[in-house]
């Protein structure tokens, strides 16, 4: 199943901005390539950011040579990501706030998509990388700060502690080619 884990911040801009996270995650910023596939995928994306919860479109375009993702609200296109493992530029709505920032949207959809060999070659020292039982967790001093896995009907699921919100992606339709 694969996930465009699209603005999952993009909500923060329905909620206020959280006070400082507890921790920064660690910028991952994989080459396009480190996937290994292609893809393309249109889902559902459900933000969840303390009480507040909103629902949004987005389609993901990856191959070897470059991340594109849109994620849209009520029609209206808040973001457009371009990454191509060395630039990462964006199209922002005026309505988008400023805490929602392209770099950790690309680095929540690599963590749920790229592999883990591929986010471990670049953690720092102290970040460690736990797979098991369907669950992928970035954590530092034995405390998970980001989770990803994937319910029973196929759905992804992202909690991020850190930044506090959590986000369930459903697959509308999707294709890979390996």
């Amino acid at each position: 199943m694969y996930v465009a884990l699209a603005l999952l911040l993009v909500l923060a801009a329905c909620a206020h901005a959280p006070a400082r996270p507890a921790i920064e995650l660690p910028p991952l910023q994989l080459a396009p390539s480190a996937l290994g596939h292609a893809v393309s995928a249109q889902q559902r994306l459900h933000f969840t950011f303390g009480r507040h919860e909103r629902d949004m479109d987005a389609l993901l375009e990856a191959d070897a040579d470059e991340v594109r993702l849109l994620v849209q609200a009520m029609g209206q296109v808040g973001v457009r990501l371009f990454w191509d493992g060395k630039e990462l530029r964006q199209q922002r709505a005026p309505w988008l706030p400023p805490q929602v920032r392209a770099e950790r949207v690309l680095d929540d959809l690599q963590f749920m998509l790229w592999p883990a060999l591929a986010i471990r070659d670049v953690l720092p020292p102290q970040w460690t990388l736990r797979e098991a039982g369907g669950v992928r967790e970035l954590l530092r001093d034995g405390h998970v700060w980001l989770s990803a896995s994937e319910t029973a009907d196929g759905r992804m699921h992202l909690d991020n502690r850190a930044d506090g919100y959590q986000l369930e992606i459903e697959s509308i339709a999707s294709e890979a080619s390996p």
